[in-house]
């Protein structure tokens, strides 16, 4: 995205990049406020800070959402064991049935 926000504090101005995330919704990048402006935000309890970027993630504490990969915590916690999640984590995507066997196999060997 190549659209910016401007700010101006105490007579500075600046412009500060727009980002778009995992689900569309449109962040500022604030990294550079401080050096252009010498102001800093406050966000009590972090309810509208993110601290990274994410391809992958999807995090909203207040509505109570956090989907990795576009499957709900919830989702895996309940449909999900262990080896299925470790594979979602390590390559991207839940293991097919053969997948996983081979995974539960190899693993079974480890131990």
């Amino acid at each position: 995205m190549s659209e910016t926000a401007k700010i101006s504090i105490q007579g500075v101005e600046t412009e500060l990049p727009l980002l778009v995330g995992t689900e569309n919704e449109v962040g500022i990048d604030i990294s550079g406020l401080r050096a252009a402006t010498g102001a800093v935000t406050l966000d009590f309890g972090y309810k509208n800070t993110g601290s990274t970027t994410s391809s992958i993630t999807y995090l909203d504490g207040e509505a109570g959402i956090l989907r990795h990969r576009g499957y709900s915590i919830e989702e895996l916690a309940e449909k999900a064991n262990f080896l299925e999640v470790a594979f979602l984590l390590i390559f991207g995507e839940l293991p097919s049935v053969e997948e996983l066997d081979n995974l539960a196999n190899r693993m079974g060997r480890l131990f």
